[in-house]
């Protein structure tokens, strides 16, 4: 079953801030100011140029942050600040990883997650892209945008299996999946609202399979709407 530990989600971290520090940096220069193996902050790299957070500059062997993640950032700071205490004390409620997502230009991207503290768990890393039809996080922010932006992040017109899906993720409160994302691992979601009652990010509960049957998505299912509510504009 995968698990992803903390010490990956702390290196990638660690790595962007250094580097926001320090740049324009390369991958040697930054594994001396972080005292890391350099071929584990070169992962870090291309996990973070991955998920649009940094490029290389003119092509050479040097890294920066992107515009997009200095927008990012600037956008969601207070949303983070007020979503971490909701996060962590969802996770001392379930004992489940907890994670938050935010639609950004077409994509759908964790923005931070409390850790289950239970030795197997389900974590992905901070700047992980979700699939926006088949996970839990994107199901629940796509069920409250209007036609043209969830199209976006579709990549054209929902077909009508999916509008099925999301109307009925929009009329149940919560999205599910089964192993859509990762093989062994489930989640529900649901979506953070602003005041015209359009989504801006979404919560989910993520947990191994053998821990989230249907019967206990089902049950976390309110429970994860009524943590996205105290989050959103009423």
């Amino acid at each position: 079953m995968p698990v992803n530990h903390v010490k990956s989600a702390a290196r990638v971290l660690a790595t962007f801030e250094a580097l926001a520090e320090h740049q324009p940096i390369g991958v040697g220069a930054l594994s001396r100011i972080l005292g890391d193996d350099k071929s584990a902050v070169q992962r870090a790299l291309v996990t973070l140029s991955d998920a649009g957070w940094i490029e290389r500059v003119s092509a050479g062997s040097q890294w920066e942050a992107t515009p997009r993640v200095l927008g990012l950032v600037e956008r969601r700071s207070g949303l983070l600040e007020r979503a971490r205490a909701t996060l962590e004390a969802l996770r001392d409620e379930t004992n489940e990883t907890i994670i938050l997502n935010v639609p950004e230009r077409g994509r759908i991207v964790v923005c931070d997650v409390a850790e289950s503290h239970q030795l197997v768990r389900t974590s992905p890393e901070i700047g992980f892209v979700v699939p926006a039809t088949s996970s839990a996080a994107g199901q629940a922010i796509l069920a409250h945008l209007p036609g043209a932006e969830a199209a976006a992040y579709v990549g054209g017109a929902p077909d009508a299996r999916t509008l099925a899906r999301l109307a009925e993720v929009r009329a149940r409160g919560w999205a599910v999946n089964a192993g859509d994302v990762t093989p062994g691992a489930r989640a529900v979601g649901a979506a953070i609202l602003n005041a015209e009652q359009q989504a801006i990010a979404s919560i989910t509960i993520s947990a191994p399979a053998d821990r989230m049957p249907a019967s206990v998505q089902d049950a976390l299912g309110p429970v994860v709407v009524a943590a996205a509510r105290r989050l959103s504009s009423h």
